[in-house]
């Protein structure tokens, strides 16, 4: 999709997967595209209505959690676009971790046990349940590789005052406890995710998509403990997939590598994956929208114009 234009509009920021847009002083519009990041590096193939599996399910998460701390989102006037209040965002990624997998199973397995100053015990196998989450945040980083950082530092470099990170951490719990019922009830457990918040007015309030094959990691229940018992690897809906075909081809986003070739075939896996865990995640039947650009920003412009009246 190439850059649209809004009345009101002040400024464009294009993200790895999103693009936003800022309306006036206080309001944003933010498309998913089908762009696939791994490794903090864009893909060269877009991924047929991921945007719009993104949007809907981080719409329908956002809804779900509203009850337990305030967000961003208002609507979604196109399947792949929603609008809602600008928050100032805190440059911090807060991960959230149920289960030993992904970079924590990948630093366990090197010998580390402590990981963003959160300490992993030890005696785990990969993927089993951490006595209680850990949260472990990383830098916010526009271009490149977030970097991992612990609370003390974060606070001393004043990424967010004692207050305001004793609310995010909270919140942070509360909305992976409840993103674990919302897929317990749909026979999945999440194993790991990652909240971003920002400050409107005066307000900590969650930004940005939850609970999504992007910034989420889910396994199936059934069968998860005999799996366990057996030492195989779960079975899983999350983009990690993706990454371990990129390590599997020798590539991890370093300098100098290659990023290999993804033919028709691969790319539509990783679209049929990305709906299989929509249907998944929400119970709900996923219903492919392929909306032109001029379709697309009449609609955000019609509800930029009923939010504003």
């Amino acid at each position: 999709m190439s850059l649209l234009s809004f009345p009101q509009q002040t400024r464009f920021y294009q993200g790895k997967v999103r693009d936003v847009y800022t309306i006036g002083a206080d309001m944003l519009v933010m498309i998913a595209s089908d762009r696939l990041s791994a490794f903090d590096v864009i893909l060269p193939h877009p991924i047929p209505f991921k945007g719009q599996v993104l949007n809907q399910l981080a719409a329908f998460m956002l809804r779900e959690t509203k009850d337990i701390c305030p967000n961003w989102w208002l609507s979604s006037p196109a399947p792949n676009a929603s609008v809602g209040v600008r928050c100032v965002p805190f440059r911090v990624e807060v991960v959230v971790r149920g289960n030993l997998c992904g970079h924590a199973w990948r630093t366990y397995s090197a010998g580390g046990r402590v990981l963003c100053g959160a300490v992993m015990p030890d005696g785990l196998k990969e993927n089993d349940f951490f006595p209680e989450p850990l949260i472990t945040p990383s830098t916010k980083a526009d271009e490149g590789h977030d970097e991992d950082i612990s609370v003390p530092e974060l606070l001393a470099a004043g990424l967010a005052t004692p207050e305001e990170w004793q609310q995010i951490e909270q919140y942070a719990r509360q909305l992976f406890a409840r993103g674990n019922d919302i897929a317990n009830r749909q026979g999945l457990i999440l194993a790991d995710t990652k909240y971003e918040f920002g400050i409107y007015n005066g307000q900590v309030m969650l930004m940005d998509e939850i609970h999504t094959p992007d910034s989420s990691r889910y396994f199936y229940a059934d069968g998860f403990e005999k799996r366990q018992q057996a030492g195989e690897s779960q079975k899983q809906l999350s983009k990690e997939f993706v990454r371990e075909w990129l390590i599997g081809n020798g590539f991890m986003g370093k300098e100098g590598q290659a990023i290999p070739e993804m033919n028709h075939d691969w790319v539509q896996t990783i679209s049929n994956r990305y709906i299989e865990l929509y249907e998944a995640v929400t119970g709900q039947d996923f219903e492919p929208q392929k909306w032109s650009e001029e379709e697309t920003a009449a609609a955000i412009t019609a509800e930029l114009n009923r939010l504003a009246s």
